[in-house]
């Protein structure tokens, strides 16, 4: 079992970073391999809505978005954390997860996903709901945890006084090992959930 870690914080050593290392501390013990990769602190650009990964199966800007194409596709599971900027998540963040769900034409299925959310204080539900969506669009389970998936602080160090939070990123990873275990002996004795021929629709016809 493997989880891959966005870490959407421009700060490496920043509240959103303890919060991932609790989290990876108790992925380990639950004998789960992690990678976080910081995608916070790069120069990452916005999907232009060219299409052209519809026929190279990935994005033209050929950067760290295809490189995490590569370790998602393989993985169990995907956590996303950021910061809260104005009640939303880190706009790097949303660049990278916007061209990484459109261009990765992979099945994505039963991959279980997690959002985490650092504040100092307010927003944190709606980031929470923002990047959770990213998940609900393309079958991937939602693992939840005791509260919502957040952690807070002002200063860097100060999400490490959060003890409910951070109980609540230990309590996340198990409920995560868990699930992901779960969906592996089931896809061994009953598959996935058929799919349908997708039918799109849209307001004008």
């Amino acid at each position: 079992m493997k989880v891959i870690i966005l870490n959407g914080s421009p700060r490496t050593e920043g509240n959103t970073a303890i919060a991932l290392k609790e989290l990876s501390k108790t992925f380990e013990a639950e004998g789960v391999e992690t990678e976080t990769v910081q995608v916070g602190d790069q120069a990452i650009r916005g999907c232009v809505a060219c299409g052209a990964c519809a026929d190279l199966g990935k994005c033209v800007f050929d950067d760290v978005v295809n490189e995490l194409a590569d370790k998602f596709k393989e993985a169990d599971g995907l956590i996303v954390a950021s910061p809260v900027y104005y009640a939303s998540a880190n706009a790097t963040l949303i660049a990278c997860l916007d061209r990484l769900f459109y261009s990765g034409k992979f099945d994505k299925t039963m991959k279980v996903g997690a959002s985490v959310v650092v504040a100092r204080r307010g927003g944190c539900s709606a980031t929470f709901d923002e990047l959770n969506k990213y998940f609900t669009i393309c079958g991937m389970p939602v693992c939840s945890s005791q509260y919502w998936n957040s952690v807070h602080g002002r200063v860097p160090g100060d999400a490490a006084k959060d003890a409910e939070g951070l109980q609540t990123m230990r309590t996340l990873a198990r409920n995560m090992a868990f699930l992901m275990k779960s969906i592996a002996l089931g896809k061994e004795k009953y598959g996935v959930p058929e799919k349908e021929d997708w039918q799109p629709t849209h307001f004008i016809r």
